[in-house]
């Protein structure tokens, strides 16, 4: 196939992004001719992935969203690609991921969360929101696209509901993990040297946050229970990783809860596998996560895992025997009980072999492989409907017809 995977930017870190350099490489490694289309871009994922970067004049981050989708819209009607891969906010793709989810749903359930007090009513209605859902609106119109990939049936449920998309279109693929970069035999090298690197006791119980956009993956949540568990739990520790522009703001809420002494700010970071190594529970109290990678390599560690029910990874799994699934309703109070839950002596160390075998489950590859699938057959949809129509009248017995796509 000759196929474009489209997404503004390509970089090491985001879990779109991840997905993407691991669909491109694992295209190209399977003979395919992949191109990648952005704005900017890293180094390619694979030496067969070649780049298109499409860089219209724009000024500001809404506009160059606009102007990148019109690139886009313009570019793909020149080249004669056999299927277009969108993974991002643009609407020119036979194959559309919602990675990301329905940006009203995140509107309306996480993005206050993201920005200081003062700013959060005009932050809502910013121009860049509103051209994100006049974008998504588009991308999902039934001429615009043959396919939908959501990473959980939570995802697809409010994609059939805010807009329509019949439910024969959407394919739920969940997330897949490498488990071999995050796997529990790193607990007791990359672990224990991050643990010594951050100043934790070998009895120390070190809770790990770890996310990108602090607000929206629930942080505050978690700084408001930790004073309590420090409470019965004085062994507790809590390790912050992640990129976030507003992190002295949750600096200085960790200070003033008290917990400031018993709580460490890494930053982003590029290893997460030696993050995960260190803790002994991963939390993520997200107000909305389509489905967060960073359950699943928390699981292939070996941790249990904390997390809302507005994370889509929370589909896979099972309460008090995997991890937690608490409602966001709820933060932080039963929080709090599931931390005391998990920090009981032995209780998290005992959910290793359970966590590890649920891991390898979605081991990465199947979710490449099924992710193909779709592209494939989206692809021999599209040579069916292109096909020309033998005339029945004409032909003797026995002959072979096609069929019109738009007839079957």
């Amino acid at each position: 196939m000759k196929l474009a995977l489209v997404h503004m930017r390509h970089r090491g870190t985001g879990g779109t992004e991840r997905y993407l350099n691991q669909m491109a490489a694992h295209l190209a490694a399977n003979g395919h001719a992949v191109t990648i289309l952005c704005r900017s871009h890293e180094e390619a994922p694979h030496p067969a992935v070649r780049f298109v970067v499409l860089r219209g004049l724009a000024t500001g981050g809404a506009w160059r969203m606009w102007a990148f989708a019109r690139a886009v819209e313009r570019h793909a009607r020149r080249e004669r690609y056999d299927v277009v891969y969108g993974l991002g906010k643009t609407w020119t793709h036979d194959v559309v991921r919602l990675g990301g989810g329905c940006h009203q749903t995140y509107l309306d359930t996480a993005h206050e969360a993201t920005l200081a007090p003062w700013k959060r009513f005009a932050g809502r209605y910013a121009l860049k929101h509103l051209l994100a859902l006049r974008i998504e609106a588009r991308a999902l119109q039934p001429s615009s696209v043959r396919r939908v990939i959501t990473n959980s049936m939570m995802v697809k449920r409010d994609v059939m509901s805010r807009h329509g998309v019949a439910p024969e279109k959407i394919t739920v693929i969940y997330n897949g993990v490498d488990v071999e970069r995050f796997h529990p035999r790193r607990r007791e090298t990359d672990g224990v040297a991050r643990r010594r690197a951050c100043g934790f006791g070998e009895r120390d119980f070190v809770v790990l946050f770890l996310g990108t956009g602090y607000g929206r993956k629930g942080l505050q949540p978690l700084l408001d229970a930790f004073p309590a568990l420090l409470g019965q739990r004085p062994e507790a520790r809590l390790l912050v990783v992640g990129y976030d522009s507003a992190r002295s703001r949750f600096e200085r809420a960790a200070q003033r809860s008290g917990i400031g002494s018993r709580a460490t700010f890494l930053g982003g970071r590029r290893d997460p596998e030696a993050c995960f190594a260190a803790a002994d529970v991963y939390v993520l109290p997200t107000f909305y996560d389509p489905f967060a990678n960073t359950t699943l390599e928390a699981l292939a560690t070996g941790l249990p895992v904390v997390t809302t029910i507005a994370n889509g990874a929370s589909e896979v799994l099972t309460h008090r025997v995997t991890g937690s699934i608490i409602d966001t309703h709820a933060l932080p109070e039963r929080l709090l009980d599931e931390l005391l839950f998990w920090s009981a002596p032995g209780q998290a160390r005992a959910a290793l072999p359970v966590t590890r075998a649920l891991a390898a489950e979605y081991r990465e590859e199947r979710m490449l492989a099924a992710s193909t699938r779709v592209l494939e057959e989206v692809v021999e949809e599209k040579r069916r409907s292109q096909a020309p129509v033998v005339p029945s009248a004409i032909e003797g017995a026995g002959s072979r017809f096609i069929i019109p796509a738009s007839a079957e």
